[in-house]
């Protein structure tokens, strides 16, 4: 064989592999170009799910309620699943509610001036009304009439209100003014009046045994009144600080005490002259409402318009709740304890699905230095976290 020959030969097998070769790779890139676009299918399936898991979590409240008028109180009627709302031109707005609609079945012209407080009776027949017209109203709920009024009640505007029991109930006003009323004396008289502050009564609780009325103020006092002997038990040191909100944990052994700085103190009930544990506040913002959940863990509302959920014992920030764009304002959670509702600045009152506390590990911290834990959303969160939104990709 000549060199020419023998140089086309090689020619073209080389031509040949480097067709096979081409062939090969081309094969290959096509190959990682469909496992490619799977993995993207496979991807977007994923976003898919993730966001309709999302978007699932938020069908199992009520949707949201907007009013035209400021929001002063909202209150959870206890049998059926309806709520009142309470509003600053002095009307109560009562809607029912499911997890479909939310829908106004009445509207009760109650007051002259802003409603501040609602609270329905334990069976839900009645609901009380006090507001900056001085005047406490007791409505019928299923006939809507008034049977009980109460003009001129105050001298100053009331501010809070607290039932006791089926006969008795006790107002706060702007002056730090406490009255003790009897739903079975005649006349428009309260049974027991004092004042021991000189700003306005912010909250107030009691327990089962109801023989002690504590009374948060805001000149910064804690104001202990003995209901039945009907005077004053004991005073605490003054804070430095408005005291906004109160709650009661561990099967009524501890008080809740939140402030204005967003501050929280822990006292022992019965033991209301000394705080005995003080829990470090998050944003130094107010704490304005607050509403225990389980025995041992409290959503707060804040100014910062953020709904926080906090272990006592152990203490930790468990996580958000939920949030608003202003200043939450107003807290209740529902009958079967399933939902919280919380109003803001913003004319507008949002649910919350909290039935996860049940099983919810208060002892496992979140994952992360201080600042992700304080904005970790929890499941009743309008918002996800990132990590959770994509933990199954």
């Amino acid at each position: 064989m000549n060199d020419d020959t023998s140089h086309d030969e090689e020619s073209s097998m080389s031509e040949s592999t480097s067709e096979s070769d081409d062939d090969i790779k081309e094969s290959e890139a096509h190959s990682v170009s469909s496992q490619k676009d799977n993995d993207k299918e496979e991807e977007d399936n994923e976003v898919i799910k993730a966001i309709l898991n999302s978007q699932k979590l938020q069908t199992n409240r009520p949707p949201s309620v907007v009013l035209e008028d400021t929001i002063t109180d909202i209150c959870f009627h206890p049998t059926v699943n309806n709520i009142g709302v309470a509003s600053i031109t002095g009307d109560v707005f009562m809607y029912k509610y499911n997890n479909e609609e939310t829908s106004l079945v009445s509207t009760l012209e109650l007051h002259l001036k802003a409603c501040r407080d609602i609270e329905f009776s334990e069976d839900g027949k009645l609901l009380f009304s006090a507001g900056k017209d001085l005047c406490i109203a007791i409505t019928d709920v299923e006939t809507e009439k008034l049977i009980r009024t109460c003009e001129n009640a105050h001298e100053e505007p009331i501010y809070t209100m607290t039932i006791i029991n089926k006969h008795v109930f006790v107002t706060g006003d702007d002056d730090g003014t406490v009255k003790l009323w009897d739903l079975r004396q005649k006349g428009s008289n309260p049974i027991f009046s004092i004042k021991e502050t000189e700003d306005y009564i912010s909250a107030m609780i009691t327990n089962k045994d109801a023989k002690y009325l504590v009374c948060a103020s805001g000149d910064g006092y804690l104001t202990t009144l003995n209901i039945p002997e009907r005077k004053m038990h004991v005073q605490s040191e003054d804070y430095d600080e408005e005291l906004t909100c109160l709650g009661l944990f561990k099967t009524e052994r501890k008080l809740l005490v939140a402030s204005s700085k967003g501050k929280m103190y822990v006292y022992n009930w019965g033991e209301f002259g000394l705080h005995s544990d003080e829990f470090p506040n998050v944003t130094k913002k107010s704490i304005n409402c607050m509403i225990p959940i389980t025995e041992n863990v409290v959503v707060t509302g804040g100014e910062d318009g953020i709904l926080r959920a906090t272990s006592l014992f152990p203490h930790r920030h468990l996580g958000i709740a939920g949030q608003h764009e202003f200043s939450v304002e107003a807290l209740d959670i529902s009958n079967d304890g399933t939902l919280i509702a919380s109003s803001s600045l913003d004319n507008d009152i949002k649910f919350w699905n909290v039935q996860y506390f049940e099983t919810l590990n208060v002892a496992e911290p979140v994952k992360g230095g201080k600042q992700k834990q304080l904005l970790y959303n929890l499941p009743s969160s309008e918002m996800n976290n990132r990590a959770d939104f994509f933990a199954d990709l």
